[in-house]
């Protein structure tokens, strides 16, 4: 698919125009964060090659869902929700890690690992890469496996973290970040 294809596509969740822009503008930034240099002459050759490289690089950056029917921009959340989402997870990181540190730190251990099994079904393929990401980054939990059919295989560590898979908070808002409907339903757990 060519750039010029691209406007006419109706499968491209959001508009193209404003995700070649913003990524534009993602790339211009790390230039000038790279080159460090406010002279005229290189701050436009800086934004033309952004804006060359966005044109060009586009296309490789829409992913489409399980079904084909939708291609989401790579990149294309919502800064202020990203913002948002990395606060919360920021505290779910402090919670897992005091969890955690109760219960190597006391005299009786109370490690107890699991393997918990859910279904995640997102419509945007990024949520799931989130979410896995998300769990193997707070403390006492390791994403194992993720199937194609959206079969998460999560090791927790403690009763603690697998009864937060459990509840879904981490699955809603990986939803709520990507802004796509989600489905979760509780597989199994063994002990």
């Amino acid at each position: 698919m060519t750039a010029f294809q691209i406007r006419h596509d109706k499968s491209i969740v959001g508009s193209p125009a404003l995700h070649m822009s913003s990524l534009a503008v993602i790339l211009f930034a790390f230039w000038l964060l790279l080159s460090g240099n406010t002279e005229i002459k290189f701050l436009t050759y800086g934004v033309l090659t952004s804006l060359i490289t966005a044109w060009i690089t586009y296309p490789l950056l829409l992913i489409p869902n399980e079904t084909g029917t939708r291609k989401y921009f790579l990149l294309g959340v919502n800064p202020l929700k990203l913002v948002f989402y990395l606060f919360w997870l920021f505290w779910q990181l402090v919670l897992a890690n005091l969890d955690v540190l109760r219960a190597t730190v006391r005299p009786e251990i109370e490690i107890d690992p699991r393997v918990v099994r859910f279904r995640y079904q997102a419509d945007h393929p990024m949520a799931k890469v989130c979410l896995a990401n998300s769990i193997t980054l707070t403390p006492g939990t390791v994403t194992i496996d993720v199937a194609e059919d959206g079969v998460f295989t999560v090791h927790a560590l403690t009763a603690g973290s697998a009864s937060g898979l459990k509840e879904g908070g981490m699955q809603k808002k990986a939803a709520w970040l990507f802004e796509t409907p989600y489905t979760f339903e509780i597989i199994g757990e063994d002990f």
